[in-house]
C-alpha cells in the first residue's frame, strides 16, 4: 500500500510516445490526461501530480519507461503506454510492481485475450480491441468500396501485425483475396521495392495500418511506382494525425483511414474537446485517442476515490491490490467515449470506429479532420 502525507500530491504516471515521428500520438494523449486532471482538481483532498515517461513506440521504450515509473514508490497508477509494442515491454514490470496501468490507445488483440499471460494482469485499455477495428475495416473495404483483392503491409509491430491479421481473416471470410502480405521495417524510408511488389500483385486496395513516418513514405512514393495509380490506399489510427497528412504529401488525397468516430462519442465529448484545445493550446486534435485516454485517467481516479482511506492526520492510504480490483470492476463508467465496463481480461473500450476519406480541402489547408464517410 501507499500512504500519502497530508499536503502531498497523489502521483499518477504517464507513459506516452512524446519524441520522434509518432510524438503527436502521445502528445494528444498527454493533453487528454491534463484535461482530466484539471476537471478533477483534487482527489480526496490531495492535489494530483502527473509524472511523464517517454515510452517511445517500442518494446524497449515501454520497458525503460515502466522501470522509471515503478522505481518511484509514490506512483499510484499509470496511464499508458501509447503503443501495443510498448505495452508488451512494460506490462510485466508494472504488474510485478503491484501497479495497474490503463492504455487509451493500445489496440492489439493479444493484450486482452482470455486467459492471457499473467504479465498482463495489471493491464487494461479504454481503446477498442482491434478484433473490432479489423472486422470493421474489412467490411467497409469489401462492401462499401467493393474491393475484392487487397495487399497488406505491416511494420513488425504487435499492433500492425495483429490488425493486419484480423483484417485479412475477416476479408477472406467475406470472399476477398489477399494478393500479397508483406512488411516494411521500422525506420525504413525507401518504399519503392515493396510498393513495386504490391503493384505486381494487382490489388484493388493496399491496407497498411502502420505509423506516421513509414506510412507517410508509402503514400508519398506510391505516386511514382508503376501500377500503383489505380490502387486505393487505406490505413488506420496509427497515422490519424495532421502530421501524417503533411508528411504524406499531395498523394494522400483520396486515401482512407479508420479512427474514432466522433458521432458515436458521448454528448460530453464536445465540452471535453473544447478544454483539450484550450489546455493544449492547439487548434485541432493532434491524434485520435485523447478521449479514450481522458477516460483511462478518470477510471483510475474514480478507483482511488473508492478505495482510498483518509486518516485523522489528513494522510491518504491506498491499497494497490484493492485499487486494481476496483479498476477491473469498473461498470458503466460515464466516459466521453461512451459508457465503459471493464472485463476480467482488461477490455473496457467502446467499439466506436469510423472511416475517414482524405479530401482536397484537408490536403490544401491542413485544418480539421478528414470527412467521415462511415
Amino acid at each position: 500500500e501507499i500512504t500519502i502525507p497530508d499536503g502531498e500530491p497523489i502521483k499518477l504516471g504517464m507513459m506516452f510516445v512524446v519524441s520522434g515521428a509518432n510524438a503527436a500520438l502521445g502528445e494528444d494523449q498527454q493533453i487528454g490526461v491534463e484535461v482530466a486532471k484539471a476537471d478533477r482538481g483534487q482527489l480526496l483532498g490531495h492535489d494530483i501530480e502527473l509524472v511523464l515517461q517517454d515510452s517511445l513506440c517500442t518494446v524497449e521504450g515501454g520497458a525503460l519507461a515502466a522501470q522509471a515509473l515503478t522505481s518511484d514508490p509514490d506512483i499510484v497508477g499509470i496511464i499508458g503506454p501509447t503503443c501495443s509494442g510498448a505495452v508488451d515491454g512494460a506490462a510485466q514490470i508494472i504488474t510485478e510492481a503491484g501497479l495497474t496501468h490503463i492504455s487509451g490507445s493500445a489496440t492489439s488483440p493479444p493484450l486482452t485475450y482470455p486467459d492471457r499471460d499473467a504479465r498482463f494482469d495489471g493491464f487494461l485499455r479504454t481503446a477498442w480491441n482491434d478484433e473490432v477495428q479489423g472486422a470493421f475495416v474489412a467490411d467497409f473495404v469489401a462492401n462499401d468500396l467493393g474491393a475484392s483483392k487487397v495487399a497488406t503491409i505491416h511494420d513488425g509491430s504487435i499492433y500492425a501485425e495483429s490488425l493486419v491479421g484480423v483484417f485479412a481473416d475477416e476479408f477472406e471470410a467475406l470472399g476477398g483475396e489477399i494478393t500479397l502480405a508483406t512488411a516494411v521495417n521500422d525506420g525504413q524510408t525507401d518504399m519503392v521495392q515493396v510498393l513495386t511488389n504490391v503493384a505486381e500483385s494487382e490489388p484493388d486496395l493496399l491496407y497498411f495500418p502502420i505509423f506516421i513516418d513509414e506510412g507517410g513514405f508509402i503514400v508519398d512514393q506510391a505516386a511514382d511506382v508503376s501500377g500503383m495509380d489505380g490502387v486505393t490506399l487505406f490505413s488506420s489510427d496509427g497515422v490519424y494525425s495532421p502530421k501524417f497528412i503533411a508528411a504524406a504529401g499531395p498523394n494522400v488525397e483520396g486515401m482512407y483511414m479508420s479512427a474514432s468516430n466522433p458521432a458515436l462519442l458521448a454528448d460530453t465529448y464536445p465540452a471535453m474537446l473544447e478544454r483539450y484545445l484550450e489546455i493544449g493550446n492547439v487548434d485541432q486534435p493532434l491524434a485520435t485517442f485523447h478521449g479514450h485516454t481522458y477516460d483511462a485517467a478518470n477510471i483510475i481516479m474514480d478507483a482511488v476515490e473508492e478505495v482510498g482511506v483518509v486518516g485523522d492526520d489528513g494522510s491518504l492510504t491506498i491499497d494497490l491490490g484493492e485499487l486494481r480490483a476496483a479498476i477491473f470492476a469498473t461498470t458503466d463508467h460515464p466516459g466521453v467515449t461512451g459508457p465503459l465496463t471493464c472485463t476480467e481480461d482488461g477490455d473496457c473500450g467502446a467499439p466506436i470506429v469510423g472511416v475517414y476519406l482524405v479530401d482536397s480541402a484537408t490536403v490544401e489547408d491542413g485544418t480539421g479532420p478528414p470527412p467521415l464517410v462511415r
